[in-house]
Order: structure tokens, then sequence, then C-alpha cells
């Protein structure tokens, strides 16, 4: 980029910037956007919550980790992994309480998964329903390459055993905060991504979150439009290589 181009980056987090004699955020009612059903339908057990580490413990051994071993996870290993990352943790008044916080509790990210060993579940590439917090097939087979080549060929992507992928739903941030809805977005992830950091440190499993990636080629991967939804974030989990 030589001098004259413009800096999209800078231009990004200026014009999102909150002054005070601006308009203030006009409030709307968030809207639900998803996948309509298209495949099986798999109810997640319901969490199992085992004592383990302190919180102090679990964020003192935080660590990336990219190797991985073949050994599959279980259905319940990865249904605490997600209930940890976007689980309801009290039913009030729409929008319900999450295991992560959300700017004006609007929820914009939706989670998709690779799966590539995981016990009891074909692999393919799911979405999960938060509400009944269920999964449902988007397409069944071996995607684990593929999602490696996308994410610019790191090869941990296909060892791990199951590719979080994180979407952006722009316009259920966007109805309320406008422009500044893209800040909110990404502390959103951050948030989730940070929580699925914890519960595998805390189940004494490895993961690693990735942003680097080829935006259309996931996007394609798991069929959505790369503007009004988009993937933002992935991670990587499995079993650590001993």
């Amino acid at each position: 980029m030589n001098g004259g181009e413009e800096k999209i980056g800078e231009k990004f987090q200026q014009e999102t910037k909150y002054a005070r004699l601006s308009d203030r955020p006009e409030r709307a009612i968030p809207t639900v956007r998803g996948p309509r059903p298209q495949g099986d339908l798999i109810d997640l057990p319901e969490p199992d919550l085992p004592k383990g580490p302190s919180i102090w413990e679990t964020l003192l051994k935080r660590r990336s980790t990219r190797d991985y071993s073949r050994t599959p996870l279980s259905l319940q290993e990865l249904s605490n992994l997600l209930w940890a990352t976007q689980g309801v943790t009290a039913e009030a008044d729409l929008p319900w309480y999450r295991t992560a916080p959300s700017a004006g509790a609007l929820h914009p990210i939706d989670t998709y998964l690779v799966i590539n060993r995981v016990r009891e579940l074909r692999p393919g590439i799911y979405f999960l329903h938060v509400g009944k917090f269920r999964l449902e097939m988007q397409k069944e087979g071996d995607f684990a390459r593929q999602t490696a080549e996308a994410a610019l060929g790191q090869d941990m992507v296909a060892e791990a055993a199951v590719v979080f992928i994180w979407v952006a739903v722009i316009l259920r941030s966007r109805q309320k905060y406008r422009q500044r809805a893209y800040r909110y977005i990404y502390l959103d992830c951050g948030h989730i991504g940070q929580n699925l950091y914890l519960a595998a440190g805390a189940m004494d499993l490895g993961c690693c979150g990735i942003a680097a990636f080829f935006d259309d080629e996931v996007n394609s991967l798991i069929n959505v439009d790369g503007r009004e939804e988009t993937a933002i974030y992935l991670a990587a989990v499995g079993r650590k290589q001993t």
C-alpha cells in the first residue's frame, strides 16, 4: 500500500466513532436469522460440568495448541464446549442470558462446526441452534482438508477433532448500532472465543484461535453470502498430542 491509497483500517476506526453531538443509535428489536432446517437434527446432551481446575489455574495454563492426536472427542465433551461458548444460562424474557456477553444482548454470532472426529456424529458441517441446544447437519462428508486449505493451509485445522467457525449475522447488531455495530461484533466474538479457550483448558483439551483464512472460501464452505452473514473467526479443538 503506498501513501496515496486509502488506509481502510484507519478509516473504519474513525467512521465508527461516537461523538457527543451525533444522533443516538436507534433501538430496534433483534431479528433471529439462521439456516432453515435442511438436515438431521441432533439433540445435544445437557452440559456435564465436572469439578475441575479453578479459573485461576486455567488462566495460568492457557496456551494455544496446534498439535492434536487422532483420538476423537465425545459428544458430551463437544456439548460442554458449545455450552461454554453460547449456552443459555437463564430463560428470562428474550433475549435469554448466555455464557458470553453481547452488546445490547443482540448475539449476532452464529456457530458452525466442521466435525472431523467426534463420537456419535458423522463427519460434516453442522449449525448450532442455541435455543433448543441442538445441532443441524448442513453437509455430510470429510471437509478436514478443504477447511485447512481455506485456513491458509494450516495443517492443525485438518488434524483437530472439530473446527468452530463463528459467523457474524450483521443485521442483528447493525439495526441498533448502525456502523458502530462492526466494532461490537468483533468484541462479541472475542468473548466467545475466550470462553472456548477456558473451557477447553479446564477439560485438558487443546484449542487454537484462527484469524488467518481466505474469507470467501470459508463462507462458501458453510454457504453464507460473505456480506450480511460472514465468517470472522475460527478455532481448532482436539486432544493434545502427547
